[in-house]
């Protein structure tokens, strides 16, 4: 059971990482930083691959933390 477990934990341990170094970044220089104050008043949705990327990494994100929990309690 812990062999399936370290499995999970190390294949979700690598998605979340391609899943963050694929994201684009949220400001790029004075421009991003000017236009990602308006972003975060008027609440620019995210949109295409950046969204899809978003969902995948808390997908991921959950899994790690489940099997890494799986994990401690079955190594007691």
């Amino acid at each position: 059971m812990t062999i399936a477990i370290v499995i999970v934990l190390i294949i979700s341990s690598l998605g979340l990482i391609a899943t963050v170094l694929l994201q684009s970044g949220k400001s790029a220089g004075l421009s991003g930083s000017i236009t990602g104050a308006g972003e975060q008043f008027f609440g620019k949705a995210a949109k295409g691959k950046d969204a899809l990327f978003a969902k995948f990494g808390v997908a991921f994100a959950v899994l790690f933390l489940l099997s890494s929990l799986g994990l401690t309690i079955f190594m007691k």
